[in-house]
């Protein structure tokens, strides 16, 4: 059974920085890059920053209202825009930098329309900010998708450092960045990729048991696999359509975390929880048991 997503996009300037934030958003399951509302209906980054063709940089925001509200996501999305300034962000001048809510969903037009005139009864000063359905979105090039994950030290004009991430201080950056930010280790590189002691696996981020051992096997696919979660209330399953794939994502139910995918080309058709060592932690069967009884 597949938990329902809701979609939102944003725009907030250059999307480089407002990706980065939103998609650290709990709740926030993932991201894409692209350019909306325009009147091109081939865009390109160069075609956009010319001006011409009417589009604005915008994030693509899938979330999971069960743990996020659209409400949450705006309250956050107003802390890193200005949105008294026509056309410009930061240091970032252009139709293209203007700010917007675009929603998927009919349903989600009372919501941002309340939103906003809540934050204009609280100033004194015209919000300029757009409201409207998205029209359209085309992705953008691959290079500006995740960009502030590949290059750290690139341009941003979004103070990250808003984010509350006390949650996670416990995590290596390698944990953080596959749990958070729906990344991917390489694979065979995995501490439990080649691992078939007897135990239990848990959620790195919050010790939520997800995995026994009885159900791994050697797929020989690089990342550990098992053929059935613990329990099925331990996972959720999202559709996921991230590099132009359409795949199953498996999140941990309690803490959202990104675990990884699942297939169908186990033993005989079976299932294939292909997941990412560095969001699992290992307990051992004995460790477990007695943890268990005290």
């Amino acid at each position: 059974m597949f938990t329902k997503q809701n979609v939102i996009y944003l725009a907030g300037g250059c999307f480089w920085g407002v990706e980065a934030f939103i998609s650290r958003l709990k709740g926030v399951n993932q991201t894409e890059v692209g350019y909306a509302n325009g009147n091109d209906l081939a865009p390109t980054y160069e075609k956009v920053c010319s001006g011409r063709t009417g589009h604005a940089e915008t994030v693509k925001a899938i979330y999971n209202p069960e743990i996020i509200s659209l409400d949450e996501i705006l309250e956050n999305f107003f802390r890193i825009i200005d949105p008294y300034s026509k056309n410009r962000q930061g240091a970032d001048i252009g139709t293209q930098y203007r700010t917007g809510i675009y929603w998927q969903d009919p349903s989600q037009k009372s919501v941002v329309l309340k939103f906003l005139a809540k934050k204009q009864k609280e100033s004194s000063k015209r919000i300029v900010t757009e409201a409207r359905p998205i029209g359209s979105f085309y992705p953008a090039e691959d290079y500006h998708q995740k960009y502030l994950e590949k290059n750290p030290e690139g341009y941003c004009h979004v103070d990250l450092n808003l984010i509350d991430d006390e949650e996670f201080d416990h995590l290596t950056k390698k944990e953080y960045e596959i749990t958070q930010l729906a990344m991917t280790e390489p694979p065979f590189s995995g501490k439990y990729d080649d691992f078939f002691e007897d135990g239990v696996y848990v959620d790195i981020v919050n010790g939520e048991v997800l995995f026994s051992s009885d159900d791994k096997f050697d797929s020989g696919c690089g990342w550990p696999a098992f053929s059935k979660p613990i329990c099925e209330d331990a996972i959720t399953k999202h559709r996921d359509f991230s590099y132009g794939t359409t795949r199953i994502e498996i999140r941990s139910a309690k803490a959202n975390s990104h675990l990884g995918h699942l297939f169908h080309d186990g033993p005989g058709g079976s299932p294939r929880y292909c997941i990412n060592s560095n969001a699992l932690k290992f307990i051992p069967k004995e460790e477990y048991i007695k943890k268990n009884k005290d």
